[in-house]
């Protein structure tokens, strides 16, 4: 089976709205390490959401239980939609039955249910039930213990609540449990986001350079090279020559490439937010959440306290709370 990427943040968009709680999360952006979720799957990216798939509350189950039913769904679709249930019967504190369907999983997609469980936990967490959200990675950890990517997702949820020293904990274990360049590349990067958000700038930066590793080409570079970016400049260290140095001869003109050329003084923030409003990409993916922070970031770099307070505050509106910029959206504030 070939390989492929999971874009993590556009499958939670899809798997909230089955859910019926897409409301708060509707901006959600695609993952910025998209080359950290990737598995072998015959199947589509996302199941496709059956019509009047407005569900919501109680009836979610219903529906789910109605989609499972089905059998012409494929292994990877069959595995996302388990996840989900396992998930909504959590909630209702039904946990036998939310185990049953986690061994389900194994054995519906054996190698790669726990990477499907790993990808829609945080973003079904969003919807403001983190605790359902962590039984469930705990209940897949005791079928799979010291899995990586199972606490690279208990990780993430604990930072949508800012609990980082926690998330830096897992990640430390997650990174030593690591056996393929995939997971360690994973948990270098949210790693590196756990220390940024701990104030940990010159660990961050570290992470972030060392998750650079292995990637073919600038484009699978660009998310760990502007939150190196975002560490040294927090640092108050050189943050534009190094990120100029790897843009090289670079054309920064497809998305997140706009946020690269402002960054390095090639471009104006008034540019940059025009990009963000009328790029494809950018619009597809939220680029106003992440061209927020960024020009916080770079107002950091100058001194200027008053523009990084205000774009920060606009990030924590443009943001939802299972993006990593929201949470350092946050975190910056703070030391402001």
């Amino acid at each position: 089976m070939r390989r492929r990427i999971v874009q993590t943040f556009g499958v939670f968009a899809a798997l909230l709205a089955l859910a019926g709680e897409a409301s708060a999360q509707r901006n959600a952006t695609e993952s910025w390490d998209p080359s950290a979720r990737d598995f072998s799957s015959g199947g589509t990216l996302a199941p496709a959401a059956p019509s009047g798939a407005g569900v919501a509350g109680g009836n979610s189950l219903d529906s789910l239980n109605k989609i499972l039913s089905a059998s012409q769904l494929s292994a990877f679709d069959r595995s996302i939609y388990l996840s989900i249930r396992a998930f909504q019967l959590s909630r209702l504190g039904r946990e036998a039955e939310s185990q049953k369907d986690i061994a389900e999983m194994g054995k519906v997609l054996p190698g790669n249910w726990q990477i499907v469980l790993s990808s829609t936990m945080p973003g079904l967490a969003g919807s403001g039930d983190r605790a359902a959200a962590l039984r469930t990675l705990d209940s897949a950890l005791q079928r799979k213990p010291g899995d990586p990517s199972l606490m690279i997702a208990q990780a993430q949820v604990y930072m949508q609540i800012a609990d980082f020293t926690r998330a830096l904990g897992l990640l430390d274990t997650a990174l030593a449990s690591a056996q393929t360049q995939g997971e360690r590349r994973s948990a270098l990067f949210y790693r590196g986001i756990a220390n940024f958000n701990l104030g940990n700038f010159p660990q961050a930066t570290e992470d972030f350079d060392a998750t650079l590793q292995g990637r073919p080409n600038f484009k699978s570079k660009q998310a760990p090279l502007l939150w190196r970016y975002a560490a040294q400049a927090a640092a108050r260290r050189d943050a534009r020559t190094p990120l100029a140095r790897e843009a090289g001869a670079e054309s920064l003109n497809e998305w997140p490439g706009p946020i690269v050329r402002f960054l390095i003084g090639k471009g104006t923030a008034g540019e940059l937010e025009v990009a963000a409003e009328s790029d494809e990409a950018a619009k597809r993916t939220n680029g106003k959440c992440p061209t927020a922070f960024f020009i916080g970031m770079d107002a950091v770099r100058r001194g200027d306290k008053q523009r990084a307070r205000e774009q920060f505050q606009l990030a924590q509106a443009r943001c939802p709370t299972t993006s990593e910029f929201n949470w350092a959206a946050s975190s910056e504030l703070k030391r402001l």
